[in-house]
């Protein structure tokens, strides 16, 4: 009979086992396969244990960040809530710039922006405010407001400019530059701004308005009357009257790039004289008016 080492698994055998040895040899197998599953079991049982405290620190920190973010939404959520409740949330002090004719009272009361309004209400609600505006005074065209300071506004009005007095009878009604014709009347037109005169048609009042609008500011202020005159050829024709003496006629749809060589224009002439821009631009005396 051959000799066998039972203990090794790896022998080579040169006779086929035995029962009795291939018995011995499967029970040799069986218990080193429990070995290893014990040695593996009992490995991950170690591991699983080590990460028990790892796996407490990292709940507490969680927990502390969770804690940590409600205080401070409620933290500020109070502070919000004390801002819109304190004085600090209502204008303490309005400043007004931009205006011409209109004052600051005329501005505040129209836009309703004062003293001890919320912020909240003014800050950010410039179209509304312009609106507003613009119902209560017509020559308020667009505001715009910004917060100066904690709780300081300064009020900018873009201010529609006067372009003259239309004669209605024996009174006067304030034009804008828009086109607007004011409801109030005048027994005397203010200073600085041209009358307009002999207008029928609203829309032809309106372009001459327009081209009035166009003007540099020292041609404006020269204009004294803007009078409707229309002859055979020319059914656009008016006729001012200078500040500084002079007459003037032109058409009402090239009014405004005819005017623009009147300085230059006057600049040349000697005496006072009537200055014709229906058809090209030229001047004559007052002794040679032939209408």
């Amino acid at each position: 009979m051959a000799i066998f080492n039972k203990g090794s698994k790896h022998q080579k055998h040169s006779e086929p086992l035995t029962p009795w040895e291939q018995y011995q040899q499967n029970a040799a197998d069986q218990e080193q396969t429990e070995q290893r599953r014990h040695i593996k079991w009992s490995g991950k049982r170690l591991r699983i244990g080590d990460k028990l405290p790892k796996l407490k620190t990292q709940r507490r920190r969680s927990l502390f960040k969770r804690v940590t973010l409600l205080l401070a939404i409620f933290a500020v959520g109070a502070l919000v809530a004390g801002y819109f409740i304190s004085p600090l949330s209502h204008v303490q002090r309005v400043t007004v710039t931009g205006t011409d004719k209109l004052t600051s009272s005329q501005v505040k009361s129209a836009t309703k922006i004062q003293s001890g309004v919320a912020l909240w209400s003014v800050i950010g609600h410039d179209q509304r405010t312009s609106q507003r505006a613009n119902q209560a005074q017509a020559q308020i065209g667009k505001v715009t407001t910004k917060l100066v300071g904690v709780n300081n506004v300064r009020v900018t009005v873009k201010e529609i400019k006067i372009a003259g007095y239309l004669v209605t009878g024996q009174n006067y009604r304030r034009v804008l530059e828009n086109g607007l014709i004011l409801k109030s009347t005048y027994s005397q037109p203010g200073g600085g701004s041209p009358i307009y005169a002999n207008f029928k048609s609203g829309s032809r009042l309106e372009k001459m308005i327009a081209q009035y609008a166009k003007l540099p500011s020292a041609v404006k202020h020269n204009i004294s009357e803007i009078k409707y005159a229309p002859s055979k050829a020319n059914a656009e024709r008016v006729h001012l009257y200078m500040n500084d003496g002079n007459e003037v006629y032109a058409t009402i749809t090239t009014f405004a790039n005819k005017m623009a060589y009147y300085p230059g224009i006057v600049a040349k002439m000697k005496t006072r004289s009537i200055i014709n821009l229906e058809v090209g631009a030229y001047s004559y005396s007052f002794k040679n008016k032939n209408n």
